[in-house]
């Protein structure tokens, strides 16, 4: 996927090819509360595939089979600038090449029949990057927007973050090695909802812009 990347004012384009989406989950306090789960202890993962990828502007294809709720969830995306294995929390930073917005669209009857995540999160189409790759900003605290056909569904900052992005960064690379182009995504604020046919999602990060996409029928 082409996608441009802002460096001190200046923009080029790469195609992310990540080989890799690692997923945090119930990683804002407000969102814990909201799906009524503890706080974790350390940071939850899980993988989505690479054929899940679209960017700004691509269609969201919401799956067949009956489900009732396939959510938005606007989260901070990391994307990985340079090979790294056992980073510290220190360093973690350095090895960032930018951030970016990431809407980690999941199927909430999928995600509580399996209670693995992977066909939940997995669909085609269901991680939309985008619609820029930021570098230099500090993620302490970044306020997070989510519009569902104009209507804001989730407000909120990464002050709220458990476990910050340079934590995320150590613990990850503790577990296997990040490279160049893989992304994780942090986690998504309270206020996930569903997505219809036919509305029109919007994820804002400051200092990054707008992910925008639209959603269709399989």
């Amino acid at each position: 996927m082409l996608i441009t990347v802002v460096r001190s004012g200046a923009e080029s384009q790469i195609d992310l090819v990540p080989s890799k989406i690692i997923g945090i989950g119930t990683n804002y306090r407000a969102h814990a509360v909201e799906m009524k789960k503890p706080i974790p202890d350390e940071p939850l993962l899980f993988l989505k595939p690479l054929s899940a990828v679209i960017g700004d502007g691509d269609a969201i294809v919401r799956p067949d089979g009956g489900y009732t709720r396939v959510d938005y969830e606007g989260e901070l995306g990391v994307v990985i600038g340079q090979r790294a294995r056992r980073v510290s929390r220190a360093a973690a930073l350095e090895v960032v090449m930018g951030f970016t917005c990431v809407n980690d669209v999941t199927v909430r009857d999928l995600q509580a029949k399996d209670v693995q995540f992977t066909r939940a999160k997995g669909f085609d189409t269901f991680c939309p990057i985008g619609p820029r790759i930021v570098a230099g900003l500090d993620p302490r605290n970044l306020r997070i927007i989510t519009r569902l056909n104009g209507e804001v569904r989730q407000d909120s900052t990464t002050a709220d973050l458990i476990f910050d992005v340079p934590a995320l960064i150590a613990f990850v690379s503790s577990v296997m090695t990040l490279e160049v182009g893989d992304v994780i995504s942090t986690g998504t604020p309270s206020g996930v909802g569903n997505l219809t046919v036919g509305d029109t999602v919007e994820i804002e990060i400051e200092g990054v812009g707008t992910l925008r996409n639209r959603v269709v029928a399989a």
